[in-house]
């Protein structure tokens, strides 16, 4: 069946592997036929600062609320265009995949002004506007799958269960779990190339190879298991009841089944160190 992917991404260099990556799942979904929607960042000039410009039209001009102006915006379609066309991108996908460097342990700036312009109210958070009723597993995004393609500097063994920066895949918890999965996205184990910053010829052909059939599982693999907001676990919507992970603190107790992934280990063997 033909589905809708959105690749967005942030990387300045065209020739940059992050880039290789997009042009190479760009191929590979339109070569399963589907269609697939790109928004390059760099290219796009994209205005990363989240401010008072993106509200044309003010609810109340004296002082400026974010959480009520992009409601505001959203619902009356004040929004700045550039704005409603990511939203329109994003609202017809069926799966996001966003690909970037890391850089500081995280994403590129630009990428989180995306994210904070586009993930309006209304849509991504305060769905529904029931404040925090629908989020965790639920919102605008429910039904959406989301996929992270990381650059890494640095070896695995950095990221390794007792590697000296921490898993990666904790690492980017608020952005898999408090961006994605708080709007409602199904969010697959993230996955990463390391060690960019000396890579070999020989281990980017293989990097890519693993990265093909990745995207071509795009909507079978198994997403992380995240527990949802409203499935029981929380039974206050805030805080675990005490029988769900008895024992666990932290991000550990907030993911039903631990991946290898999670831990520190690649999801697969075969992916290059």
């Amino acid at each position: 069946m033909k589905k809708t992917v959105l690749i967005v991404f942030a990387q300045p260099e065209p020739a940059s592997l992050t880039r290789q990556f997009v042009d190479l799942a760009r191929d590979t979904l339109q070569g399963q036929g589907h269609e697939v929607l790109l928004s390059d960042l760099y290219a796009m000039q994209w205005k990363a600062v989240f401010d008072e410009q993106d509200f044309p039209h003010r609810a109340d001009p004296r002082r400026l609320s974010f959480v009520a102006e992009s409601g505001h915006a959203w619902r009356q379609g004040h929004q700045p265009p550039d704005i409603a066309l990511e939203q329109r991108k994003l609202l017809s996908a069926d799966a996001v995949i966003l690909a970037f460097p890391l850089w500081w342990f995280s994403m590129p700036a630009i990428l989180k002004g995306w994210v904070e312009r586009v993930f309006a109210y209304g849509l991504a958070y305060g769905y529904q506007d029931a404040g925090n009723r629908y989020r965790y597993g639920e919102g605008g995004l429910q039904g959406k799958r989301a996929l992270l393609s990381v650059m890494v500097g640095g070896p695995g063994t950095d990221y390794s269960a007792r590697g000296i920066n921490g898993p990666l895949e904790q690492l980017l918890f608020p952005i898999t779990h408090g961006t994605l999965f708080f709007a409602g996205m199904e969010v697959l184990p993230t996955h990463a190339v390391y060690g960019t910053g000396h890579i070999t010829a020989q281990a980017v052909d293989a990097a890519k190879a693993v990265w093909r059939r990745r995207v071509e599982r795009l909507f079978d693999d198994v997403p992380i298991a995240f527990r949802p907001q409203n499935g029981g676990d929380y039974v206050d919507g805030h805080v675990l009841a005490d029988h769900v992970a008895p024992g666990q603190r932290g991000l550990d107790a907030h993911v039903a089944q631990h991946g290898p992934a999670w831990h520190g280990e690649p999801m697969r063997r075969e992916l290059p160190a």
